[in-house]
């Protein structure tokens, strides 16, 4: 009975602590918890991009193996090289448009040059992956740019708080200020927590386009040099690796024969 009563007086003897996160968050009301509901959808979007973005540009350099080994251009033709590529693959859409684009003007009646026709169609094919690629990097670049000044909102509307709460209350007084401002200060930190991996991740993303962009643009002057010239012109690729002949079989030692005396 005693221990019960000595737990009861210590429960109600010890403070509460009212300025933790979800505290804070409370106090700011309607406004803080839209703000902060809006910082989480940019992070996860970010996040999401981020993920997506990368599984797609690995499968692009995954692909390209087959290229740079140089099973592709050993094929006879390019229409046999490109049924050895994926059917959803960025290179295997840039023969395909070649290929397109030569069977068209072989039906156009004008006199317009069959290497710029070519040459122009393999440059939307080029254009329109690296638009895809890009699609969705804008939204990186917005939350990089926006998500600091969205934090900045929270922590205005905090302050704020805390100057009505100290005009209403007469004093600032550290109960007065100090929820107002730990939800300032957390709204701030919140958005630069936002903010920083959007950036990076929209630099890292950007810069590994480029460099899709360089090898899908190489491998397309490739592919016109080998239309416009009939098969002709190939780049120099290494030797296909060759299987050892298997070592023969020791001979058996043959019995030794008797010699007559």
């Amino acid at each position: 009975m005693l221990i019960d009563i000595l737990a009861a007086a210590a429960g109600e003897a010890a403070p509460q602590n009212k300025f933790g996160f979800v505290e804070a968050v409370q106090q700011g009301g309607v406004i803080a918890i839209s703000i902060l509901t809006v910082l989480v959808i940019m992070s996860v979007g970010s996040f999401y991009i981020l993920i997506t973005k990368l599984l797609e540009q690995n499968k692009i350099f995954s692909q390209y193996k087959a290229i740079r080994s140089g099973a592709f251009w050993r094929a006879p033709t390019l229409k046999e090289g490109a049924s050895k590529l994926d059917k959803n693959s960025a290179w295997r859409q840039l023969v395909d448009d070649g290929l397109a684009a030569e069977d068209q003007h072989s039906k156009m009646t004008d006199s317009l040059e069959a290497h710029d026709w070519m040459h122009g169609s393999l440059a939307r094919s080029e254009a329109a992956i690296n638009s895809k690629l890009a699609g969705g990097l804008s939204f990186l670049a917005t939350v990089g740019a926006t998500a600091p000044f969205v934090g900045l909102l929270g922590t205005v509307i905090g302050i704020y708080r805390a100057l009505i709460n100290i005009g209403l209350a007469g004093s600032a007084s550290i109960d007065k200020v100090a929820g107002p401002v730990g939800e300032a200060l957390i709204m701030t930190a919140i958005g630069l927590l936002v903010a920083v991996p959007a950036v990076l991740a929209y630099n890292w993303l950007q810069s590994r386009n480029k460099k899709i962009a360089e090898l899908l643009s190489g491998f397309s002057t490739d592919v016109l040099a080998n239309i416009t010239s009939k098969g002709a012109v190939k780049p120099a690729v290494t030797a296909a690796p060759t299987k050892p002949a298997p070592k023969a079989a020791p001979a058996a030692a043959k019995p030794a024969t008797a010699t007559k005396a």
